[in-house]
């Protein structure tokens, strides 16, 4: 290793531990709990800054090296491919730091006005900055051993922020399941990996993927971890039926769930993304992400509808959303994966930190007459959506060549109908179809720009095009959209309302998972200091004194 790789390798070690001293001085009791609030609070701040400005000098770092292998001849060689003793600096894994840079610095601003004065601060503070060094942890590693344990470091850090209020049941049954189902993935992920590093003689995340990058014949150790990251991957991002945690935990405080929605939840996706050429030859895990993970998106994206609560309307968002991203993964699908996963991050830490805003925007929205598209708008609106897809599908097939199954395509016609259809019949169809053309453009430049981030796949080891998987998402795609229109706009139908009902209940499939768990694992819940009462309650009380 050169002595420039040394330095470099340093300084991406400095994110995570950089983090973690702060976590702990950030933090300090007994006789140093006198160090003043603000003080404290500064120190966080600077440290998620520093991480900021290690981001952008390995950034230079690695983009020197892709310039000069560019002039030297080397286009072939992926930069930040060097030995970095158990770490890894890729495009891909500087943007998830940048990512991380920009959210701390947020979510901690944003902490420190929440938790004004609050006398738990510097025990938020410490589990906090503890959980941001532990998914940085996890996005620089390239040594199994390193990924697994800062996966779990997230886990048990988290949950002392979702036990911030201990005194809120709901928010102790929430952690207690979250707690128990990420012991299970945590279990699923180490039995992934060692299967791996027996099977490869090698803990190195990049070598071992490498191998999978084109076809080759899976044993049953491969085809075994291939279902354990699938399964780690489908509960750390909430699918169905084991989502319920992610909406109670809205009992926390805002910034946790900004943090845990953002940054946390779709480390799952990442998994996949990394492991995506393994899962995608292992037909048993490819098949058991396609069919969770697709019913949990249309079902979690129904039963949003449904929802009264801010946060629990978003919380379910991002069970539909997470849903999506891993049915991209399987669907071979990784660059639009990644461009989910960065603009999901972006979109829920904006959407929780403003929650209390976005309460008068709600109200005022609901106080509108939107007026109901008509067949002609629809019919209208379709020619030019299918215009935009079939462009934006000849532009990226031309750029990089890439498999582009046609599920995928399907959507953002879908989509870019019902935005032109509705908009139009409220502003006008020619500025509907302005901006459906301005954001499909945006979405096919940013899709092909990651392109070379996740690399490109083998044709051999994509899924076919109308194969059985792409079938599989042409028809959840089209079911969401007619049961979104019927939901929508003919909610006097018979059968509509029946639907709304069992959406409105969640299916009941949180009440099974909560009896389910309390009865194999009881917890003892908090009571309510101030329990309600009933007036008829009352009135026997005063009675009775």
């Amino acid at each position: 290793m050169s002595t420039l790789s040394l330095l470099m390798t340093l300084l991406t070690a400095a994110i995570p531990l950089s983090l973690a001293i702060a976590a702990v001085v950030a933090g300090l009791g007994g006789r140093f709990s006198s160090l003043r609030e603000d003080v404290r609070w500064s120190f966080a701040w600077g440290a998620t800054l520093l991480v900021s400005l290690l981001t952008v000098i390995l950034a230079a770092w690695v983009s020197i090296q892709a310039v000069s292998s560019a002039s030297n001849g080397l286009l072939g060689q992926a930069p930040g491919t060097e030995p970095m003793l158990w770490l890894s600096l890729d495009p891909l894994r500087l943007i998830l730091l940048a990512l991380l840079s920009v959210m701390g610095m947020v979510v901690v601003k944003y902490s420190r006005r929440f938790l004004a004065n609050d006398p738990g601060f510097g025990r938020y503070l410490r589990w906090l900055l503890l959980t941001l060094a532990a998914v940085a942890l996890v996005f620089v590693s390239d040594n199994l051993v390193l990924f697994a344990l800062g996966w779990i470091s997230i886990s048990l850090s988290l949950h002392q922020l979702l036990m911030f209020f201990p005194d809120r049941p709901r928010a102790a049954l929430a952690a207690h399941k979250k707690f128990l189902l990420a012991r299970v993935a945590e279990t699923s992920l180490v039995a992934a990996f060692v299967l791996l590093w027996h099977y490869h003689d090698s803990a190195s995340i990049r070598e071992i993927v490498a191998i999978y990058r084109g076809p080759v014949e899976l044993s049953w150790q491969e085809q075994l971890a291939a279902i354990f990251i699938a399964v780690t991957a489908l509960i750390k991002c909430a699918q169905l039926p084991v989502h319920g945690w992610l909406m109670q935990v809205v009992e926390a405080p805002t910034p946790v769930s900004a943090l845990l929605h953002a940054g946390v939840i779709n480390l799952g996706g990442l998994l996949l993304i990394l492991f995506a050429p393994l899962i995608l030859q292992a037909a048993a895990a490819q098949w058991l992400v396609l069919i969770v993970a697709g019913l949990t998106t249309v079902l979690a994206a129904l039963i949003m509808s449904t929802r009264v609560s801010i946060k629990v309307r978003l919380a379910w968002s991002t069970s539909a959303q997470m849903g999506l991203m891993l049915l991209e993964c399987a669907l071979g699908l990784i660059e639009l994966a990644l461009l989910h996963l960065l603009a999901h991050s972006a979109y829920k830490a904006y959407a929780f930190l403003t929650a209390g805003s976005e309460v008068h925007q709600y109200i005022h929205r609901s106080m509108v007459n939107l007026q109901e598209p008509e067949a002609w708008h629809w019919w209208s609106a379709l020619p030019p959506a299918l215009l935009l897809t079939a462009t934006g599908w000849y532009v990226s097939d031309f750029w990089h060549a890439a498999y582009q199954p046609v599920s995928a395509w399907l959507l953002l016609a879908l989509a870019l109908t019902a935005l032109i259809a509705m908009r139009g019949a409220v502003v006008g169809l020619l500025s509907s179809v302005a901006l459906a053309t301005l954001m499909a453009a945006v979405y096919v430049l940013l899709k092909t720009l990651l392109v070379p981030v996740v690399g490109r796949l083998d044709p051999a080891v994509a899924p076919g095009l109308l194969g059985p998987a792409d079938i599989w998402g042409l028809v959840l795609f089209a079911a969401l959209f007619a049961l979104w229109w019927a939901l929508r706009w003919r909610p006097q139908w018979p059968w509509v309302q029946s639907l709304s009902v069992a959406l409105f209940a969640g299916l009941y499939l949180d009440e099974w998972f909560t009896r389910t768990t309390l009865r194999l694992w009881p917890a003892h819940l908090p009571q309510r200091a101030n329990p309600k009462r009933s007036y008829l309650s009352a009135a026997r009380e005063e009675k009775a004194l």
